[in-house]
């Protein structure tokens, strides 16, 4: 039996984009068609079979750790970024400025699609969803630059609404304009999902 089931989510490619260098410069190289390798986007400053180990994994790993790489492209809902500009009370916001690899228009709430969950395209390339992208101060330092005054604001305003990383389970192409098909696994919730996730959020209070 399949453990992955078709949906009818769809969701429409609104935006391509490369970052080469986030440390250096967040801003995404806008792109009319992306080539996703199984080490993600060419030339992308997050391509690679392996990572380093970063802060969102902190507790698993000491920072710098060579892991899997199951962070290659960031998605983001046209829907989540209209409202965190709406918050911002930026009229026109370049999705470029958060260094998205992909934003998509369809999904509703998006951020919180199932890990594991799959998005294809036509082409046969084809995402899995690792886990929700925080927020994180980066993006900020360019939105002061290209709206200034507006760029603190962001990590609040982006909190539940800064869309999901994944990484490329089938290469291929997408293309703006392209139609992208949520997958999501057969499962139900784990029962223990609550008590576990509040018992970890208390130990982590008493350890900050």
């Amino acid at each position: 039996m399949p453990a992955l089931m078709p949906t009818e989510y769809y969701a429409e490619v609104l935006f391509l984009g490369r970052v080469i260098d986030s440390a250096e410069d967040l801003r995404a190289e806008s792109l009319d068609e992306m080539d996703l390798g199984f080490e993600g986007i060419s030339e992308d400053g997050h391509s690679g079979l392996t990572r380093a180990s970063c802060s969102r994994v902190k507790a698993q790993y000491p920072r710098g750790t060579e892991i899997a790489n199951t962070r290659q492209v960031s998605i983001l809902s046209a829907e989540e970024l209209e409202e965190i500009s709406d918050t911002l009370g930026i009229d026109e916001f370049d999705p470029a400025w958060i260094g998205a690899s992909i934003i998509l228009r369809g999904i509703p709430d998006f951020t919180h699609v199932p890990p594991s969950s799959r998005l294809q395209a036509d082409s046969g390339a084809t995402i899995v969803v690792d886990m929700e992208n925080r927020p994180c101060v980066l993006p900020a330092r360019v939105i002061e630059k290209e709206a200034p005054g507006h760029g603190k604001g962001f990590k609040a305003a982006s909190t539940d609404k800064r869309g999901v990383t994944g990484w490329i389970e089938r290469e291929g192409v997408i293309r703006v304009g392209d139609v992208l098909r949520l997958h999501i696994p057969d499962q139900r919730l784990w029962s223990e999902f609550e008590t576990a996730r509040a018992a970890a959020a208390k130990l982590a209070a008493l350890t900050q």
